[in-house]
């Protein structure tokens, strides 16, 4: 590091910071120096490589979801996320090249000067220990997203800097989050939530779907690979991972659980068939093995394929040995709620779009919103909304949407889950005005300032991509994928 970029901070910086970290922007890879091979490799930009083990830990960090984890061997989340991760990787090479860097000592006196490790008025390292502690982060991976995040700076700045922002920008970013708005509104979720299914169409889409209405009961396989058992030795050092890259290679190359465990002389435990609530045939709980080290394997779709799993900075070696399927019947409660939750999504996607689309007609206009609330024993009613912050009935997001309404205009609004589904009309707006002497011009200005930003970088970061070969393994791809 030769240049310094003297930053100090306030000490709201390293709370955003603790919050910014679980973000996919912030990481941008702390590879395994032991890890190498074109096997482990994800993807390539131009001679710089991403290895399995580095974007594995990037995926770690994003604590996503039980949700999103199951989704990710039957979804396009796991490449989304590794085409925004590339994204960050080329523009931190870009930081790179321009020669943007934070020098230590710069670094030491952001930290030194942030209020949140003072005691008694002056930096405390006993204070700085325990907040490290608190938020379950490391000294070096704290202080390396310190550093990534100021040599970010810069290149935004210099993107956006000797660029005025216009007074209308700001006025308008303060309009949309302050106005006040009369509405007249129907809440369909009082449809939707009284509809009953008849018996037919629950049979219906029962016999349609029969192989869906069934339970796995799966026999996992499943050992740790310890230092002891691969080297002999007690530290997980280059030997161990060396060991651990030979493994995943024979396992791309098709070797089975017990090759494995014959040349490693492995213990492997085998369990009873359970399934994803870890209950067994004859409907007792299955104890005998961690939580998270089960959904991990349960959740392999390919049967005989073992794989390694890093788990809380453990190996282990797991495959599904084998799978039973247990089919439920009509009569089971639990399968008729799922139709029945199935048919009112259905339900909601068709009446939403019926009047979404008649609204995008001008089909649909005061008098017959008034039928339609008639028609379905819905009640009008009348809200004023004074802010965006004005969540009694509507959710910020909502909210939004409905301050993006003109006056006399017809809407519907939903929620992404459609929980919530409103027909809304908007009869007045009172837009609210910025003074130049209040003390909220400068928060206005910087998020006018800032989605400014967004757009040039935006720009800048689909220019900049296109400098670069870009090469992904997709084998690789296939197995992390399996892998949850």
């Amino acid at each position: 590091m030769v240049t310094s970029i003297v930053k100090k901070s306030k000490s709201l910086f390293v709370r955003i910071l603790v919050g910014i970290i679980i973000l996919p922007f912030v990481f941008w890879g702390m590879g395994d120096v032991f890890r190498g091979g074109n096997q482990n490799v994800v993807a390539s930009i131009d001679r710089e490589k991403i290895s399995s083990q580095e974007f594995i830990t990037y995926l770690n960090r994003l604590n996503l979801s039980d949700k999103e984890r199951k989704s990710i061997s039957k979804s396009s989340l796991l490449e989304t996320i590794l085409s925004d991760y590339i994204s960050r990787k080329v523009i931190s090479m870009e930081i790179k090249d321009m020669g943007i860097t934070l020098s230590d000592t710069s670094l030491k006196n952001i930290i030194i000067n942030d209020k949140a490790f003072y005691k008694e008025g002056k930096f405390s390292r006993t204070e700085y220990e325990k907040f490290l502690l608190k938020n379950s982060v490391s000294a070096p991976v704290f202080e390396k997203n310190i550093v990534e995040q100021e040599e970010r700076r810069p290149l935004l700045s210099f993107l956006s800097d000797g660029t005025k922002i216009p007074d209308f920008f700001i006025q308008d970013e303060f309009r949309k989050e302050n106005q006040t708005k009369e509405i007249t509104y129907l809440d369909l979720n009082k449809i939707y939530d009284s509809h009953k299914f008849k018996r037919d169409e629950i049979q219906n889409i029962y016999n349609k779907n029969k192989e869906l209405f069934s339970q796995e009961y799966k026999v996992l396989t499943y050992g740790e690979l310890t230092p002891t058992i691969l080297t002999g030795n007690t530290e997980y050092d280059k030997k161990f991972f060396k060991e651990i890259d030979l493994i995943e290679n024979n396992l791309l190359d098709g070797k089975s659980i017990k090759n494995i465990k014959k040349s490693y002389n492995l213990s492997l435990i085998e369990t009873r068939p359970i399934n994803k609530k870890m209950i067994d045939l004859t409907g007792k709980k299955y104890n005998e093995i961690n939580q998270n080290l089960f959904n991990k394997i349960f959740i392999n779709q390919k049967l005989s394929t073992p794989l390694i799993i890093n788990l809380n900075n453990k190996y282990y070696l797991a495959e599904v040995t084998s799978v039973k399927k247990k089919n439920l019947t009509i009569e089971d409660k639990k399968v008729q709620d799922m139709i029945s939750a199935q048919l009112k999504i259905k339900l909601k996607l068709e009446n939403n779009t019926k009047i979404a689309k008649k609204i995008a007609l001008k089909e649909f206009d005061q008098n017959i919103m008034k039928n339609y609330a008639k028609k379905n024993n819905l009640e009008l009613k009348y809200s004023i909304l004074e802010d965006i912050n004005d969540n009694k009935i509507f959710n910020k997001s909502l909210i939004r949407r409905i301050f993006e309404t003109k006056n006399n205009e017809i809407n519907l609004i939903t929620d992404s889950s459609l929980s919530k589904n409103f027909i809304i009309l908007t009869n007045n707006t009172n837009y609210k005005s910025l003074s130049n002497k209040s003390k909220k011009i400068d928060e206005y200005r910087a998020k006018a300032k800032l989605n400014f930003a967004k757009q040039i970088y935006n720009t800048y970061d689909k220019s900049v991509n296109s400098k670069y070969n870009i090469d992904i393994n997709n084998k690789v791809i296939d197995r992390i994928k399996n892998s949850f």
